[in-house]
C-alpha cells in the first residue's frame, strides 16, 4: 500500500532535520552539498560533504546553501532539499507529500517565495511556511492555543529567534542575524588574535562543543582541548591547549546580543504575558541551548527562570510536522498556492 510521507522540515542553515508523521525524525544532517565547479554536478550532501569542508581539490567545492536561515544559493538548495525529502520518503512514494519549512520570524517576500518554490520544486504537493519559534514552541509540547503567554529562545546556526506566543500566534518578537556561526567565528577570531594561529570553521565548532560556556564557572574555567592550526608567523602547524575561561570570554559579546534581544523582546511584551511566562519559564531550544551556563546567564539577566527544552535540537522539525494536525494554525501559515 502506497502512503503519503506528510512531513516538517527545519531548514537550518548548519543543520536539516526532517520530521514525518508517525515516524519521528528520520533525516538529521549538515547542510552542506559538494559540488563540481566546472561542471555543476552535486556529488555529496549532508554529512558526507560536510567531511570535505576544507579538505577538497580546487574543482569541488563544499558549499553551505543557506546563510542566516535562508536560501542564498537557490540551485544548491534545491539539489539539497530534494534530496533530504526523497531520503525521508525512503527514496519512492505515490503521493507529493504536504510540507511544513521551519522559517525566521521577519523573512522577507522574496525569501519566503525562494523556499516555497524550492519546496514545490523538490517534489512537495504543498508547501508551508512556519515561524521557527512557533514550531519550537509546538514541538517543545506548549500549549500555544491557550490564552497564556509563552516565550521561546532558539539558538540556531544561522539566527536566534525570541518571541511570545499566546492563542496561537506571535504576540512580540525579535530575530537576530546572530547565533552559532557567529560563536564559532568569535573563538576564530580570538585564537588568531591572541594566538596568531589560524584555526578552521570545523575546528572552532569543536571548541565549542567541547569547553564553550557563557557562565563563571571553576568547573567551566578547567575544562581544555587542544587544536592544530597555522602559525601566522612561520606557516606551519602548531598545536595549542585552549582553556574553557577564554573560550567564554570569546564567546561573551555575541552571547550578550542574544541576551539583550531577550530582553528587549520581554520589554515590548504585554504585562499579563510576563506573568504567565515568569510562572512557566522561559523556554530554550536550538544547538546554542547546549552551551554550559546558558540558562543560569539568561536567568540571572533576566530574573526569569530558563529551562532547555526536551531534544532541543529537534524542536524545529517535530514542531512543524506535528502542526499538520493543529488546523487552526495550519489555516494562518503562509503557503504555496
Amino acid at each position: 500500500m502506497f502512503k503519503r510521507y506528510d512531513m516538517g522540515i527545519d531548514l537550518g542553515t548548519a543543520n536539516t532535520l526532517v520530521y514525518v508523521k508517525n515516524k519521528g525524525i528520520v533525516v538529521n544532517e549538515p547542510s552542506v552539498v559538494a559540488i563540481n565547479v566546472e561542471t555543476d554536478e552535486v556529488l555529496k550532501v549532508g554529512n558526507e560533504a560536510k567531511n570535505m569542508i576544507g579538505k577538497t581539490p580546487a574543482y569541488i567545492k563544499a558549499i553551505r546553501p543557506l546563510k542566516d536561515g535562508v536560501i542564498a544559493d537557490y540551485n544548491v538548495a534545491l539539489a539539497m532539499l530534494s534530496y533530504f525529502i526523497n531520503r525521508a520518503q525512503n527514496g519512492f512514494s505515490l503521493f507529493r507529500p504536504l510540507v511544513v519549512v521551519g522559517v525566521p520570524v521577519g523573512i522577507t517576500e522574496v525569501e519566503s517565495r525562494a523556499i516555497l518554490e524550492a519546496g514545490n520544486e523538490a517534489g512537495a504537493k504543498r508547501v508551508f511556511l512556519i515561524e521557527e519559534p512557533m514550531a519550537t514552541a509546538i514541538g517543545a509540547n506548549l500549549n500555544v492555543e491557550e490564552p497564556t503567554g509563552n516565550m521561546v529562545v532558539d539558538i540556531g546556526g544561522g539566527t536566534t529567534e525570541i518571541a511570545v506566543i499566546s492563542l496561537g500566534s506571535l504576540v512580540t518578537w525579535t530575530s537576530i542575524r546572530v547565533a552559532g556561526d557567529e560563536l564559532d567565528d568569535a573563538i576564530i577570531q580570538y585564537v588568531r588574535e591572541v594566538y596568531r594561529v589560524v584555526i578552521g570553521e570545523r575546528t572552532a565548532e569543536r571548541v565549542k562543543i567541547e569547553i564553550g560556556n557563557v557562565f563563571p564557572d571553576k568547573e567551566y574555567d578547567e575544562l581544555e582541548t587542544s587544536v592544530t592550526g597555522i602559525d601566522l608567523s612561520s606557516g606551519l602547524p602548531k598545536k595549542l591547549v585552549l582553556k574553557g575561561g577564554e573560550i567564554r570570554e570569546a564567546l561573551k559579546p555575541i552571547v550578550m546580543q542574544i541576551i539583550d534581544s531577550t530582553k528587549a523582546t520581554l520589554e515590548k511584551t504585554p504585562p499579563e504575558l510576563v506573568a504567565d511566562i515568569t510562572e512557566r519559564g522561559i523556554v530554550v531550544a536550538g544547538g546554542g541551548s547546549l552551551l554550559r551556563g546558558i540558562t543560569t546567564l539568561i536567568e540571572k539577566e533576566t530574573g526569569i527562570n530558563a529551562i532547555v527544552a526536551d531534544e532541543p535540537m529537534t524542536c524545529v522539525a517535530r514542531g512543524a510536522g506535528m502542526v499538520l494536525d493543529k488546523i487552526s494554525i495550519l489555516s494562518r501559515l503562509r503557503r504555496n498556492e
